[in-house]
């Protein structure tokens, strides 16, 4: 396949491929399966680690929404290439990491924190942006549908491939028996195999920056840019921030709009928060590292499974009702994970894997049913920035919690912090049910599609 020199009538379909590349390598990152070992293996402590989470979020929560406006105003090419750099550097950084080397060790990973949140922020939107409008300028966007379509299925692989190969090269007894069959026996250790997932990425993340210089910008469209009340248009910088506040008005005047965010943000929070530790957690219980990587693949192909529930629920069920249904399995899961049950706690890891599916396309569909296309992108960056600030404070909150329990190693500590979980989610459960209260038969009113 190749993408140089395309003709003009041919740059839709080009852009078309390169997004296929571009999403694939981007997300498919080899090191997902092992996170948060990595990170200890390295040398910081889970306090440590949670707090480079934290940044990471903020990170990219604040170049979300600026990034948006720079697409508009510049171009969405510059911002693709500013993100295929940012993933260079962090890869990079993290390929020489010193291990064990206190405060530098945490300063190289805090700036690989940074950059990769910063990478995340700079991407989003402006490569979907791109791709559509190239689509548009040839009269063919309703054929975006089919775009999204083919990225699903292509990061869907791409996920279960990284996670099952990532979590085998950071296994040293995989790769020396591995090695062994091919007449090799180099004895590698933890400290050698550890970087190896990174290596892999640190190589996709020059594919990721390759594709971006690639892309063509389609043709800029000022005079169809829509205008505010006071006649700014969005493409300028008064225009999008009145933008910016009118969805924000919008979304805090409509109560259903209101809770499918705040729903979302606080139960996509939780299962991510254990996510990020899920290795630590398969560690904990007994799970030998050589399989991280397939039960990282198992949990990123469940969605494949999940999806057509997805769509009959939303169907079927009120707003209120669905969310009830994903928090009910998310407390399932928390709670099984608080038991840490030696082998078979494993089990409970796949209803949270389930759970984030389900989160992203329910809260995707009520949002795009409820909001005007108008300030549709608006209103989901605006998701994006509150769902990236959740995730951060919950992850600062943990990471003071892991600070003041007691415990003989990490792994303890981790142990006696999950079975706190369960209870946060029930907490924060029944205080979202109680500020909304009021606006109960509205929330279990079924959504005209």
């Amino acid at each position: 396949m190749s993408f140089s020199n395309p003709a003009p009538d041919q740059a839709a379909d080009t852009n078309w491929r390169l997004f296929l590349w571009f999403r694939l390598l981007f997300s498919c990152r080899y090191y997902y399966p092992v996170l948060a070992i990595l990170f200890l293996d390295l040398g910081l402590t889970a306090t440590e680690y949670t707090l480079l989470n934290v940044v990471w979020a903020s990170a990219s929560l604040l170049s979300d929404i600026p990034a948006g406006v720079l697409a508009d105003r510049f171009g969405r090419k510059p911002l693709l290439v500013a993100a295929g750099v940012c993933m260079v550097m962090e890869m990079g950084l993290l390929c020489a990491a010193p291990r064990n080397g206190g405060i530098i060790l945490f300063l190289f990973c805090l700036a690989n924190r940074l950059l990769s949140g910063l990478s995340e922020g700079l991407a989003s939107g402006a490569d979907e942006a791109l791709v559509y409008d190239s689509l548009a300028e040839r009269g063919r966007s309703g054929q975006w549908h089919q775009v999204l379509e083919q990225v699903t299925r292509w990061q869907s692989a791409g996920m279960v491939f990284a996670m099952l190969v990532g979590g085998a090269v950071y296994a040293p007894g995989f790769m020396n028996g591995v090695l062994s069959m091919l007449g090799f026996h180099p004895h590698l250790n933890q400290g050698i195999t550890l970087r190896f997932p990174v290596y892999l990425t640190f190589i996709s993340a020059l594919g990721v920056l390759m594709l971006a210089l690639k892309f063509q910008e389609p043709k800029r469209r000022h005079s169809l840019a829509p205008e505010d009340p006071e006649g700014h248009r969005a493409s300028s910088m008064k225009g999008a921030f009145s933008f910016v506040m009118a969805a924000g008005g919008w979304l805090l005047s409509n109560p259903i709009a209101l809770f499918v965010v705040v729903a979302g943000l606080l139960l996509d929070s939780s299962v991510r928060l254990f996510l990020t530790f899920s290795s630590s957690y398969f560690r904990l219980i007994g799970i030998p590292e050589a399989l991280f990587g397939l039960l990282g693949a198992v949990m990123a192909g469940i969605g494949f499974f999940v999806s057509p529930w997805a769509r009959r629920m939303i169907a079927t069920r009120t707003v209120g009702h669905s969310f009830t249904i994903i928090a009910l399995l998310v407390l399932l899961g928390l709670s099984g994970v608080a038991l840490h049950l030696r082998y078979w706690g494993v089990f409970f890891a796949f209803p949270l894997g389930a759970a984030m599916t389900l989160i992203g396309f329910t809260v995707s569909y009520y949002l795009n049913t409820l909001v005007d296309s108008h300030h549709r992108a608006t209103v989901l960056s605006f998701k994006g920035f509150a769902f990236n600030l959740a995730y951060g404070g919950v992850s600062l909150l943990f990471a003071l919690v892991l600070q003041h329990l007691q415990g003989a190693s990490t792994g303890e500590v981790l142990g006696k912090a999950f079975a706190l979980l369960p209870i946060w989610l029930f907490l924060i459960w029944s205080g979202l049910l109680i500020a909304f209260r009021k606006h109960s038969r509205l929330i279990t009113q079924k959504l005209a599609s």
